[in-house]
């Protein structure tokens, strides 16, 4: 039974599984010579952007539960791309921050994933992609709101 005949192609969530495949596909070839993922890959950029993050920050900006995070930093920090440490204020939280090996990584692999994001643009369009951005930000915080709602009425029931 093909995808047309199941309905599966229909379901918002496969396909933005599937766009997301496709998206990192190219990506995921240039950083496997790498021996990185596209989940490393994630967490790396996402720690370019601040001194240090508290790991719990990092999951969710990096869209990991928290025992694949856990995993991923231990290889990480394995293959010193990533610092870890104990954080000052709370001794019970642990903040990461990329190291100069990280950072060179990225250093190698950025031009890639630009020009992967470039061939995307041109091939799809920059208005449309646009649209595409800001349409997922809008069903973001939509179920985000969504989620809020069913939050407080779960608390008014109890």
């Amino acid at each position: 039974m093909g995808l047309a005949e199941t309905g599966l192609r229909a379901h918002l969530a496969y396909l933005l599984t599937e766009a997301e495949r496709e998206v990192n596909r190219g990506l995921a070839d240039a950083l496997a010579a790498e021996g990185v993922s596209v989940e490393h890959w994630r967490i790396l950029r996402a720690l370019t952007a601040v001194d240090t993050i508290e790991v719990t920050e990092l999951a969710r900006v990096a869209f990991l539960l928290g025992p694949s995070l856990s995993r991923i930093l231990r290889d990480l920090e394995a293959r010193d791309l990533i610092e870890r440490r104990t954080a000052e204020a709370d001794l019970r939280r642990g903040v990461v921050s990329i190291s100069p090996k990280g950072l060179k990584l990225i250093e190698a692999v950025a031009p890639t994933s630009e020009a992967i994001y470039a061939e995307i643009t041109g091939r799809f369009g920059v208005r449309k992609l646009a649209e595409l951005q800001d349409m997922l930000g809008e069903l973001e915080r939509s179920l985000a709101e969504m989620e809020v709602a069913d939050e407080a009425d779960v608390e008014i029931n109890e």
